[in-house]
């Protein structure tokens, strides 16, 4: 039978600790970063999503409305040209 060295199973066991507290506080960092920029976005006031496809709506109706009353001024001179 094989024996087992006491020293090597507490090293592995002191590595297998560290590891696990490594990855631990490498999530924990992470978390902290993620809060950070989180709050960092909110500080900076930026427009959601619905409010930025609302004003895309917005600005689409108002440049078809502008694009229909240049056909309609070009209309009017055009008829008006023909009068003179």
């Amino acid at each position: 039978m094989a024996s087992t060295n006491p020293l090597l199973d507490d090293i592995a066991g002191l590595m297998t600790g560290a590891l696990g507290a490594a990855r631990a506080a490498g999530e924990e960092a992470k978390t902290a970063a993620q809060a950070r920029v989180r709050a960092l976005i909110a500080d900076m006031d930026l427009a959601g999503r619905d409010e930025v496809e609302a004003l895309k709506a917005i600005a689409t109706a108002a440049l078809e409305r502008v694009e229909a009353l240049e056909a309609r001024v070009a209309a009017l001179e055009a008829g008006k040209s023909t009068e003179s």
